[in-house]
Protein backbone atom coordinates (compact mmCIF):
# COMPACT_ATOMS: atom_id res chain seq x y z
CA UNK A 1 0.00 0.00 0.00
CA UNK A 2 2.69 2.25 0.73
CA UNK A 3 4.43 2.10 -2.37
CA UNK A 4 1.37 2.46 -4.29
CA UNK A 5 0.38 5.78 -2.38
CA UNK A 6 3.89 7.26 -3.11
CA UNK A 7 2.92 7.07 -6.99
CA UNK A 8 1.68 10.40 -7.76
CA UNK A 9 -0.31 11.78 -10.84
CA UNK A 10 2.88 13.86 -11.20
CA UNK A 11 4.96 11.07 -11.08
CA UNK A 12 2.96 8.84 -13.62
CA UNK A 13 2.69 12.17 -16.45
CA UNK A 14 6.91 12.44 -16.14
CA UNK A 15 7.22 8.80 -16.36
CA UNK A 16 5.16 8.82 -20.01
CA UNK A 17 7.06 11.91 -20.87
CA UNK A 18 10.24 10.43 -20.83
CA UNK A 19 9.61 7.48 -22.33
CA UNK A 20 7.72 9.14 -25.42
CA UNK A 21 11.06 11.27 -25.89
CA UNK A 22 13.21 8.15 -25.29
CA UNK A 23 10.82 6.81 -28.15
CA UNK A 24 11.19 9.56 -30.53
CA UNK A 25 14.57 9.54 -29.85
CA UNK A 26 15.36 6.08 -30.53
CA UNK A 27 13.06 6.79 -34.34
CA UNK A 28 15.89 9.28 -34.91
CA UNK A 29 18.72 7.17 -34.59
CA UNK A 30 17.47 4.72 -36.43
CA UNK A 31 16.63 7.07 -39.15
CA UNK A 32 20.34 8.15 -39.41
CA UNK A 33 21.51 4.88 -39.16
CA UNK A 34 19.65 3.97 -42.35
CA UNK A 35 20.56 6.84 -44.34
CA UNK A 36 23.78 6.04 -43.48
CA UNK A 37 24.02 2.53 -45.02
CA UNK A 38 22.54 3.58 -47.84
CA UNK A 39 25.75 6.65 -48.21
CA UNK A 40 23.41 8.88 -49.34
CA UNK A 41 24.36 12.03 -48.03
CA UNK A 42 21.28 14.17 -47.72
CA UNK A 43 20.38 16.38 -45.29
CA UNK A 44 17.95 15.85 -42.23
CA UNK A 45 15.61 18.22 -43.81
CA UNK A 46 15.86 16.81 -47.14
CA UNK A 47 15.25 13.11 -46.11
CA UNK A 48 12.22 14.10 -44.51
CA UNK A 49 10.73 16.17 -47.70
CA UNK A 50 11.81 12.65 -49.82
CA UNK A 51 9.46 10.71 -47.51
CA UNK A 52 6.24 12.77 -47.56
CA UNK A 53 6.83 13.54 -51.57
CA UNK A 54 6.81 9.52 -51.40
CA UNK A 55 3.65 9.36 -49.44
CA UNK A 56 1.61 12.20 -51.55
CA UNK A 57 2.89 10.58 -55.10
CA UNK A 58 0.92 7.15 -53.65
CA UNK A 59 -1.87 8.82 -52.10
CA UNK A 60 -2.35 10.96 -55.65
CA UNK A 61 -2.15 7.89 -57.89
CA UNK A 62 -4.52 6.04 -55.67
CA UNK A 63 -6.97 8.30 -56.34
CA UNK A 64 -6.04 8.39 -60.05
CA UNK A 65 -6.83 5.04 -59.97
CA UNK A 66 -10.30 5.37 -58.22
CA UNK A 67 -11.56 8.75 -60.16
CA UNK A 68 -14.24 8.17 -62.51
CA UNK A 69 -13.51 7.74 -66.13
CA UNK A 70 -12.75 11.22 -67.43
CA UNK A 71 -12.89 10.14 -71.11
CA UNK A 72 -16.47 9.64 -71.29
CA UNK A 73 -18.84 12.22 -71.38
CA UNK A 74 -21.57 12.92 -68.51
CA UNK A 75 -23.87 13.73 -70.84
CA UNK A 76 -24.66 13.73 -74.65
CA UNK A 77 -27.14 15.42 -77.33
CA UNK A 78 -29.95 14.35 -79.60
CA UNK A 79 -31.42 15.90 -81.97
CA UNK A 80 -34.95 15.12 -83.44
CA UNK A 81 -37.57 16.08 -85.64
CA UNK A 82 -40.91 14.22 -85.42
CA UNK A 83 -43.58 16.63 -86.47
CA UNK A 84 -45.10 19.69 -84.28
CA UNK A 85 -42.11 19.98 -81.48
CA UNK A 86 -44.93 20.54 -78.80
CA UNK A 87 -45.72 17.41 -78.82
CA UNK A 88 -42.16 15.48 -79.20
CA UNK A 89 -41.33 17.79 -76.23
CA UNK A 90 -43.48 17.10 -74.05
CA UNK A 91 -43.40 13.14 -74.28
CA UNK A 92 -39.46 13.38 -74.09
CA UNK A 93 -38.86 15.14 -70.99
CA UNK A 94 -40.19 12.97 -68.88
CA UNK A 95 -37.91 9.95 -70.29
CA UNK A 96 -35.52 8.97 -67.20
CA UNK A 97 -32.00 9.81 -68.08
CA UNK A 98 -33.07 12.96 -70.02
CA UNK A 99 -31.95 15.67 -68.17
CA UNK A 100 -32.97 19.29 -70.46
CA UNK A 101 -35.03 19.54 -73.48
CA UNK A 102 -35.10 22.59 -75.58
CA UNK A 103 -37.59 22.79 -78.86
CA UNK A 104 -36.00 24.52 -81.81
CA UNK A 105 -35.16 24.46 -85.94
CA UNK A 106 -32.37 22.65 -87.54
CA UNK A 107 -31.92 21.19 -91.38
CA UNK A 108 -32.33 24.30 -93.10
CA UNK A 109 -30.53 27.35 -94.72
CA UNK A 110 -31.94 30.51 -93.82
CA UNK A 111 -29.92 31.87 -91.04
CA UNK A 112 -31.95 32.93 -87.33
CA UNK A 113 -35.13 31.51 -88.60
CA UNK A 114 -38.08 32.42 -86.79
CA UNK A 115 -41.28 30.32 -86.33
CA UNK A 116 -43.46 31.79 -89.91
CA UNK A 117 -40.04 31.08 -91.79
CA UNK A 118 -40.76 27.54 -92.02
CA UNK A 119 -44.21 27.96 -93.31
CA UNK A 120 -44.53 26.32 -96.97
CA UNK A 121 -40.66 24.90 -96.37
CA UNK A 122 -39.44 28.46 -97.33
CA UNK A 123 -36.39 28.08 -94.67
CA UNK A 124 -36.12 24.48 -95.22
CA UNK A 125 -35.80 23.75 -91.07
CA UNK A 126 -37.79 21.12 -89.30
CA UNK A 127 -39.44 21.72 -86.09
CA UNK A 128 -36.94 19.66 -83.78
CA UNK A 129 -36.21 19.15 -80.06
CA UNK A 130 -32.70 19.20 -78.10
CA UNK A 131 -32.28 16.92 -76.26
CA UNK A 132 -29.18 16.50 -73.25
CA UNK A 133 -29.76 12.92 -71.90
CA UNK A 134 -27.01 11.06 -69.58
CA UNK A 135 -26.06 7.92 -71.51
CA UNK A 136 -25.51 5.62 -68.76
CA UNK A 137 -29.19 5.70 -67.71
CA UNK A 138 -30.53 5.97 -71.37
CA UNK A 139 -28.18 5.13 -74.74
CA UNK A 140 -29.09 6.74 -77.84
CA UNK A 141 -30.11 3.84 -79.37
CA UNK A 142 -32.45 3.33 -76.86
CA UNK A 143 -33.83 7.12 -76.90
CA UNK A 144 -34.16 6.43 -80.95
CA UNK A 145 -35.91 3.08 -80.62
CA UNK A 146 -38.04 2.92 -77.42
CA UNK A 147 -39.04 6.55 -77.38
CA UNK A 148 -38.63 8.69 -80.71
CA UNK A 149 -40.21 5.63 -83.22
CA UNK A 150 -42.88 4.75 -80.40
CA UNK A 151 -44.29 8.26 -80.10
CA UNK A 152 -45.23 9.09 -83.83
CA UNK A 153 -45.89 8.10 -86.82
CA UNK A 154 -42.36 7.53 -89.02
CA UNK A 155 -44.31 6.65 -92.22
CA UNK A 156 -46.36 9.96 -93.12
CA UNK A 157 -43.54 11.71 -95.15
CA UNK A 158 -43.73 15.21 -94.65
CA UNK A 159 -46.72 14.87 -92.39
CA UNK A 160 -47.72 13.68 -88.40
CA UNK A 161 -51.31 14.37 -87.99
CA UNK A 162 -53.33 18.07 -89.20
CA UNK A 163 -49.72 19.22 -89.56
CA UNK A 164 -48.44 19.11 -93.17
CA UNK A 165 -45.32 20.28 -94.39
CA UNK A 166 -41.46 19.43 -94.66
CA UNK A 167 -40.92 21.20 -91.22
CA UNK A 168 -42.66 18.41 -89.82
CA UNK A 169 -40.75 15.69 -91.49
CA UNK A 170 -39.41 12.65 -89.27
CA UNK A 171 -35.73 12.87 -89.35
CA UNK A 172 -32.38 12.51 -86.72
CA UNK A 173 -29.94 14.58 -86.58
CA UNK A 174 -27.10 12.58 -85.51
CA UNK A 175 -24.29 14.75 -83.47
CA UNK A 176 -21.07 12.49 -83.97
CA UNK A 177 -20.40 9.36 -86.07
CA UNK A 178 -21.54 6.65 -83.27
CA UNK A 179 -24.86 8.25 -83.33
CA UNK A 180 -25.11 7.91 -86.97
CA UNK A 181 -24.11 4.35 -86.74
CA UNK A 182 -26.65 4.06 -83.86
CA UNK A 183 -29.18 5.83 -86.28
CA UNK A 184 -28.83 3.29 -88.98
CA UNK A 185 -29.27 -0.07 -86.81
CA UNK A 186 -32.22 1.35 -85.13
CA UNK A 187 -34.39 2.61 -88.38
CA UNK A 188 -33.40 -0.90 -89.85
CA UNK A 189 -34.70 -2.77 -86.81
CA UNK A 190 -37.76 -0.58 -86.91
CA UNK A 191 -38.54 -1.41 -91.04
CA UNK A 192 -37.62 -4.87 -90.61
CA UNK A 193 -39.99 -5.49 -87.19
CA UNK A 194 -43.23 -4.95 -89.25
CA UNK A 195 -44.65 -2.96 -86.76
CA UNK A 196 -45.46 -0.35 -89.58
CA UNK A 197 -47.68 -1.48 -93.00
CA UNK A 198 -45.83 1.67 -94.78
CA UNK A 199 -42.40 1.95 -95.81
CA UNK A 200 -40.14 4.02 -92.62
CA UNK A 201 -39.72 7.47 -94.28
CA UNK A 202 -37.45 9.25 -91.49
CA UNK A 203 -34.54 10.64 -92.69
CA UNK A 204 -31.37 10.66 -91.74
CA UNK A 205 -29.72 13.86 -92.11
CA UNK A 206 -26.31 15.77 -91.34
CA UNK A 207 -26.12 17.59 -88.09
CA UNK A 208 -26.60 21.33 -88.82
CA UNK A 209 -27.05 25.00 -87.15
CA UNK A 210 -29.25 24.45 -84.01
CA UNK A 211 -31.55 27.72 -83.33
CA UNK A 212 -33.82 27.66 -80.59
CA UNK A 213 -37.52 28.31 -80.84
CA UNK A 214 -39.26 31.02 -79.50
CA UNK A 215 -40.29 31.19 -75.84
CA UNK A 216 -43.21 30.65 -76.15
CA UNK A 217 -42.71 27.35 -77.91
CA UNK A 218 -40.51 25.62 -74.79
CA UNK A 219 -42.38 24.00 -72.57
CA UNK A 220 -45.59 24.44 -74.47
CA UNK A 221 -47.58 21.46 -73.30
CA UNK A 222 -46.60 22.41 -69.48
CA UNK A 223 -47.47 25.31 -69.65
CA UNK A 224 -51.12 25.09 -71.54
CA UNK A 225 -52.29 21.34 -70.13
CA UNK A 226 -54.64 20.09 -73.19
CA UNK A 227 -53.43 21.77 -75.43
CA UNK A 228 -53.22 20.89 -79.23
CA UNK A 229 -50.77 17.57 -80.05
CA UNK A 230 -51.19 14.62 -82.11
CA UNK A 231 -48.21 12.55 -80.56
CA UNK A 232 -48.79 9.77 -77.94
CA UNK A 233 -46.48 6.38 -77.23
CA UNK A 234 -47.43 3.34 -79.39
CA UNK A 235 -46.85 -0.16 -78.09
Amino acid sequence: MSSLASITPGKVEMDLLHDGVDRAQSLEQALSRAMADTNVQWPRDDAHASIKRGMEEQMSDENIQHRPDQGRPSTEVAVLAGGCFWGVEEILRDVPGVVHTEAGYTGGWLENPVYDDLHDGKSGHAEAVRITFDPSIISFEDLLEKWFFKLHDPTTLNRQGNDVGTQYRSAIFPQSPEQQGAAERVKARVEASGRWRRPITTTIEPASNWFSAEDYHQAYLRKHPGGYSCHFMRE
